[in-house]
Formats: C-alpha cells, structure tokens, sequence
C-alpha cells in the first residue's frame, strides 16, 4: 500500500473528522479543557486538510486515470 492509498483512505477523512471534532469540543458546554482546545483542534485538522487534499489520488495501473475518474465513467474507451 503505497503513501497516496494510505493518504485517501486514512489521512485525508482523518483530517475532516478532526474538524468536526474540534466544532464539538468547541460547542459542549461540559468540559472546559476541550472548550479551550476547540480551537487548536479545528486548525490542525484543516492544516492537515489543506496538506493531505493537495497529494493525487493515486493512478489505475495502464489506464492513466486516477481512481475517482474510472470509477466515475466504467466503460469510457481508452
């Protein structure tokens, strides 16, 4: 499993949960530590957004389309 699949599988939504996280732990009225790390929350999960949504999708082996575009169009000729 080369960088790119670990990247698109893992790193890329990790990224977008950690966001939606921080929101949470910005909003819930129960804890004060993560109230106050809310904020540091969201901007590390958008700099690792910003980061992880810059690297390609890795290419089709033959096909010269990454995967989102095959997946998309099935029967396209080459």
């Amino acid at each position: 499993m080369s960088f790119r699949a670990i990247n698109q599988k893992y790193l890329e939504p990790g990224s977008q949960v950690l966001m939606v996280l921080g929101i949470i732990a910005l909003c819930q009225p129960w804890n004060m530590l993560l109230h106050s790390y809310g904020v540091t929350i969201i901007l590390i999960g958008l700099i690792g957004f910003n980061i992880f949504s810059k690297i390609a999708p890795e290419e089709q082996a033959g096909t010269g389309q990454t995967g989102d575009a095959q997946a998309r169009n099935p029967g396209a000729q080459h």
